[in-house]
């Protein structure tokens, strides 16, 4: 299976494509989506959605994995980052792929093992799982990669319970 992870944002979208390939989990591509703070909002959510299209039919993902927005201490910031993320769900949905939402908790718990785990944690799991040279920067690409593990982890988990 191969998924696209998004770690959401408006100034920064973290990407990732990996895919289990004869049992061993590869990273195809990663990388980010900038958008100036000059734009507005409307035009950000564009070239969001124009960068997220490029990458689907590039990639040809079957699923994609996006973070669930949880809490804020700066409203103004969670407005915008679910924003962005319902562009990306509407973007994603065109593509008519399998959508699916994971918590910072339940991340940590499958790279990790442990749902209290830090940041620094998950990122080190992510590069050792896909061996990775670095842990890639920003830390959106970082956490994207994590989200599409965490998917593929749930996917063959529940796979298996069939």
């Amino acid at each position: 299976m191969k998924v696209l992870g998004i770690d959401p944002g408006t100034a920064t979208v973290g990407w990732a494509v990996v895919e289990n390939v004869k049992g061993n989990t590869v990273a195809i591509a990663y990388g980010h989506i900038s958008t100036s703070k000059d734009l507005p909002l409307e035009a950000r959510l564009q070239e969001i959605r124009d960068d997220v299209t490029a990458i689907v039919k590039q990639y040809k993902p079957e699923a994609a994995a996006l973070e669930e927005l949880f809490f804020f201490n700066n409203q103004k910031t969670a407005i915008s980052v679910a924003q962005s993320r319902g562009a990306l769900l509407l973007t994603l949905a065109d593509f008519g792929l399998t959508i699916a939402g994971y918590t910072p908790l339940e991340v940590k718990q499958a790279l990790t093992g442990y749902g209290q785990a830090d940041k620094q944690q998950v990122q080190r799991m992510a590069k050792e799982i896909l061996h990775l040279k670095t842990i890639p920067k920003p830390d959106d690409v970082a956490d994207a990669l994590a989200i599409a593990l965490c998917h593929l982890h749930h996917a063959s988990f529940a796979k298996r319970r069939v």
